[in-house]
């Protein structure tokens, strides 16, 4: 089965993200196939660059990239989100003349039309919310 996780909660602010990672990885383990993460609203955070957690908790950040190498999954997180809350990566950092970036590779800014395809063509989207 394909499954796509939209992800709408900030990281260390609510469940949202600890749980969709946990469902994220149950789903891979079982033999499934996730093709994508959408980070919306204000789950755009969990890409920030700069995230640095205390040492003894989870950094979903990173722990969002090591399930992509390790299972190719998609991070797309929501452009005009993202902009929104100043999470740019380095393509609109020079657009926009900024002198830094602050999305981690491999999280890729995207609009919304491929969550409608995520919907469209995957068995499964489900919601993670605050």
């Amino acid at each position: 089965m394909r499954y796509a996780i939209l992800l709408m909660g900030a990281p260390y602010s609510s469940q949202a993200s600890f749980s969709a990672l946990r469902f994220a990885r149950a789903v891979v383990t079982r033999g499934h196939k996730l093709e994508t993460v959408f980070f919306y609203h204000e789950g755009v955070h969990n890409a920030a660059r700069l995230m640095t957690p205390p040492q003894d908790e989870l950094h979903l950040s990173d722990a969002w990239q090591q399930l992509h190498a390790e299972h190719e999954v998609a991070l797309q997180v929501c452009i005009a989100a993202a902009l929104r809350r100043g999470l740019l990566d380095e393509k609109e950092a020079a657009r926009h003349g900024k002198q830094g970036y602050s999305v981690a590779p491999p999280f890729e800014l995207t609009g919304l039309g491929q969550l409608v395809d995520a919907g469209l063509s995957c068995d499964r989207l489900v919601t993670f919310g605050p």
